[in-house]
């Protein structure tokens, strides 16, 4: 119970780092570039070349991509914006990179924190507080989260950018069948939290076989054991859950770690 509570609170006491639009936001306390080179392509919302070769995936952050899965559109909305806004920020600009324990993806990308070397500007936070990026923290990948659920809070709050859009919505726990097979924030309160046969479960209807739920494997709940947080704690709480929404008995999330599931009050 503590620890959700010190979760809140520093979600709650963060919001300054959600500065207006166009405004430096610095990069956060503990993450140190161990790299530096200069951007000569901007790829897409979240992703650039450098001069060295490399290319970078910003960590952390989901931003509109040109590659839907939505059949009636072959771009989603403001993707255009996020790469323009992005190039705008590091386009010909020397950057350093603020790598975690995995600097690469599946794809062979680089995978880190970017800031602007010239004045500091971390640019993760700045797409945030634009409304141009949701926060996606994986499993490896879960530097500066409070952080950056603080800024794109603000720019939710004021329906920057992409919370201007129907489709980037925090649905319901009733309407998250909306979303599937995407990258959804899906908010509700959890009707029953357990572990059955080692898999946490967090039930958010009366019907498990078709209501939401959010899942828990084995290996990933020790996660949360880690951090102090027994699955059962959910029970009766008001949460928002972030990830990729599939089928399995209704709409379903698989959460790997506990910055996936904000506890709401």
């Amino acid at each position: 119970m503590a620890r959700f509570a010190a979760v809140f609170l520093l979600v709650l006491t963060v919001p300054g780092l959600g500065v207006a639009s166009g405004t430096t936001v610095p990069l956060p306390a503990g993450l140190t570039p161990d790299a530096e080179a200069r951007v000569v392509e901007v790829i897409d919302g979240s992703t650039v070349l450098l001069d060295d070769g490399e290319t970078v995936r910003l960590a952390g952050i989901e931003a509109p991509n040109s590659a839907s899965a939505d059949a009636a559109s072959s771009m989603e909305p403001l993707a255009e914006k996020a790469q323009q806004t992005l190039a705008h920020l590091v386009q010909g600009r020397r950057v350093g990179l603020a790598s975690g324990d995995t600097p690469r993806d599946r794809y062979g990308r680089l995978r880190g924190h970017l800031v602007r070397r010239d004045d500091g500007t971390w640019i993760q936070g700045a797409l945030l507080a634009a409304g141009l990026a949701r926060v996606h923290s994986l499993v490896d990948d879960r530097a500066a989260i409070p952080e950056m659920l603080a800024i794109e809070h603000r720019a939710r709050s004021e329906r920057r950018g992409i919370w201007s859009q129907p489709r980037y919505r925090v649905r319901t726990a009733d309407e998250a069948d909306g979303g599937l097979h995407s990258f959804q924030l899906v908010e509700g309160r959890v009707k029953a939290a357990a572990v059955v046969r080692g898999r946490g479960y967090l039930n958010f209807g009366d019907d498990w076989r078709e209501d939401f739920t959010v899942s828990i494997g084995p290996r990933d709940r020790r996660r949360f054991e880690t951090a102090d947080i027994a699955i059962e704690d959910y029970e009766g709480r008001m949460v928002r859950v972030r990830g990729w929404v599939d089928s399995f008995n209704g709409p379903m999330i698989e959460a790997t770690h506990p910055e996936q599931i904000e506890v709401l009050e």
